[in-house]
């Protein structure tokens, strides 16, 4: 017959527990026992009720655990059983040797690899990590980084390079993401708060150097002078025209176009929001296509890069800006052409920012907002046609 009356509790003192010889178990209370072995060792255990069957769990030897931790110990691990967590699998992941960022953003690389339908993407994914966040919180377990370490990674290069640092922000939030579903991290991803302790970089194309849009025509007239190939000023050309990405332009194929119909569809997967988008196609846009068609070899790409398997590298603008000596961005003309047309025409915004790709943020105005003004874009696309070659000395039907 057990005792009846109150379970012990703290029924051991410090001068007992150093003093207790003899081989057994000796309760505490609350489940909390100093077990000593025949060979003298001094062991404390903790019994409860794990998910309603009873478990034994070790807290420590003696020489390392005092009985105010042990009894500390086992408040903490009776708690959470109450509340149906696992003790002893708390402790086991406790024990679980956490990775450090570098490894994390390795496996996140690795596992994230297969998805990614384009390699470069892919490498420049790991470089801007290896390049930027490695040297500064490479070696910081995933569990330990907050908003400071992010803050220190992004700071040298937030206004100086602020694509780049945009870019290794969303990455390392990412990586930190992923270490909280794999049960690495808890809490908030600091990168949430980092922009806070960051100054403003402005608006978000405003680090794309753009030209003034008064300059564009002379631009277009230098673009199709200089010594750049003859795919690359078409292309060049045709992504002004369109006001489209680099990568949306370099990676059209003819698939996408209906020349007939002077139109070209972007299908969603290549759309940097996800959303497929119809591009009217000026008059010029579709002399630009027609002679890409005759030197592009048959390629199923618009412009080809040598061979005609791949589109041409996304460095090719670049390039072609250097060589011309001019500190702009392809990326850039997306504002020229937001500029003239916000100054030097009367169509609606809407209208202009669809032109753009751009998704409404106004949820009212989207949830109704059902077509994509395609006939009033087509308007605009052609005027902006006519204003970039107006300074051209090279017209409509010539050679080009």
């Amino acid at each position: 017959m057990k005792p009846r009356g109150r379970h012990p509790e703290k029924s051991l003192t410090a001068v007992q527990v150093r003093s207790l010889s003899r081989p057994g178990r000796y309760a505490d209370g609350n489940g909390l026992y100093l077990v000593v072995e025949p060979s003298g060792a001094k062991r404390w255990v903790l019994r409860t009720i794990v998910r309603g069957k009873r478990r034994d769990m070790g807290l420590g030897g003696l020489s390392l655990v005092t009985l105010a931790e042990a009894r500390e110990k086992a408040l903490t691990y009776r708690k959470l059983a109450r509340e149906g967590g696992d003790p002893l699998a708390e402790r086991r992941k406790a024990q679980t040797v956490l990775p450090t960022f570098a490894e994390a953003a390795e496996r996140v690389h690795a596992e994230h690899q297969a998805s990614w339908k384009n390699g470069k993407h892919a490498q420049q994914w790991i470089n801007t990590i290896q390049q930027y966040a490695l040297p500064v919180i490479g070696q910081r377990r995933v569990d330990q980084i907050d908003t400071p370490d992010v803050l220190k990674v992004l700071s040298p290069i937030w206004l100086t390079k602020p694509e780049t640092a945009r870019r290794v922000r969303q990455r390392i939030g990412t990586v930190l993401d992923w270490a909280k579903a794999a049960g690495f991290r808890a809490g908030d991803n600091p990168v949430v708060g980092v922009a806070k302790g960051l100054p403003k970089q402005g608006d978000r194309d405003d680090h794309h150097a753009a030209l003034p849009y008064a300059q564009v025509p002379e631009f277009v007239s230098r673009l199709r002078a200089s010594d750049s190939s003859e795919l690359v000023r078409l292309a060049f050309e045709f992504l002004i025209l369109t006001a489209c990405r680099t990568s949306e332009v370099l990676g059209a194929r003819w698939e996408e176009v209906d020349l007939a119909e002077r139109v070209w569809v972007v299908p969603t997967e290549r759309m940097k929001t996800g959303r497929q988008h119809r591009v009217p196609l000026s008059e010029r846009a579709v002399e630009i296509l027609m002679r890409a068609k005759e030197t592009g070899g048959g390629s199923d790409y618009l412009f080809p890069g040598r061979g005609g398997t791949k589109p041409l590298s996304n460095m090719v603008f670049l390039m072609a800006l250097r060589r011309m000596q001019l500190d702009i961005t392809a990326h850039g003309f997306r504002s020229s052409f937001r500029d003239w047309a916000a100054e030097q025409t009367s169509f609606p915004r809407e209208v202009c920012e669809m032109a753009l790709a751009h998704v409404i943020e106004n949820r009212v105005e989207a949830a109704y907002r059902r077509g994509d003004l395609f006939e009033k874009r087509r308007d605009l696309m052609e005027q902006w046609s006519e204003f970039a070659r107006a300074n051209s000395d090279i017209k409509t039907g010539s050679a080009l």
